[in-house]
């Protein structure tokens, strides 16, 4: 482990260099790293600029402290170190209707997939509970927005728990947070036009994908569970190609 002495006083300078010992290899995971006075001369900087490095790098989940040894490497995944990109993801996203149904798409194509590939047939075999609990919602005699809303978001919930990520399970769920009132739309315009049927059948489809493992038919079938305000319509799934979406949907 080699670092070199940095130009100008920075927190990040010395971030990015424990950054780039991690991609070459020169520390791993489980390694301890130089103490504050060792690497305060190492870098030629000031003690307290490199204890200020060493919290951003604890916060992110990429060093730990274990006192009164020393200061460590993390050894593998730990939450804190999703948090960056989703604060990233959610301060760039804008007001884009567009941009996120793209990224709601992406994601949940991915954990489907990666569901197919990582989940035992006994595992899928479950996501009939929160199936069926969905289809009692849809079919009450005055279904409610709150329940099927919420029976919906367990089924999908579920399936994320069976792409055995943390990575996936976590960025997933947060788009779903995101996308929380466009989906509560959709779900109470589907209702509105009696069309309760038709979203649980979607969602019946999804469970039928996974369990016969079709890769093939993940992608298609995702875009019909997403129903969208049409001016002609009332609402309809963007399965249609996508040449046929209105401006303003």
């Amino acid at each position: 482990m080699e670092f070199h002495r940095i130009q100008t006083n920075t927190v990040q300078q010395i971030i990015d260099a424990f950054t780039e010992q991690l991609l070459r290899g020169s520390l791993r995971p489980g390694d301890q790293i130089p103490t504050e006075v060792e690497l305060a001369e190492h870098f030629g900087v000031a003690r307290n600029t490199v204890r200020e490095a060493i919290k951003i790098l604890v916060a992110m989940g990429v060093l730990e402290i274990r006192r009164p040894v020393g200061t460590f490497v993390c050894q593998g995944f730990s939450e804190p170190m999703i948090s960056p990109l989703l604060y990233g993801v959610i301060l760039g996203r804008g007001d884009s209707y567009d941009e996120l149904m793209d990224l709601r798409e992406i994601m949940e194509t991915g954990t489907m997939l990666t569901v197919i590939r990582n989940a035992e047939e006994e595992e899928i075999a479950t996501l009939s509970t929160p199936l069926v609990a969905l289809g009692e919602a849809c079919r009450r005699e005055e279904p409610s927005v709150e329940e099927v809303f919420l029976r919906d978001d367990s089924f999908h919930e579920a399936v994320m728990a069976l792409a055995h990520n943390r990575m996936v399970e976590r960025i997933a769920a947060t788009v779903r947070t995101m996308t929380h009132d466009m989906r509560y739309e959709s779900v109470s315009l589907m209702l509105r036009e009696g069309r309760a049927e038709e979203l649980y059948q979607a969602h019946e489809k999804l469970y039928r994908i996974l369990c016969d493992r079709d890769v093939a038919a993940v992608y298609e079938q995702i875009r019909s569970t997403y129903f969208v305000p049409d001016p002609e319509t009332g609402v309809r799934s963007l399965s249609q190609p996508r040449e046929e979406r209105f401006c303003g949907e």
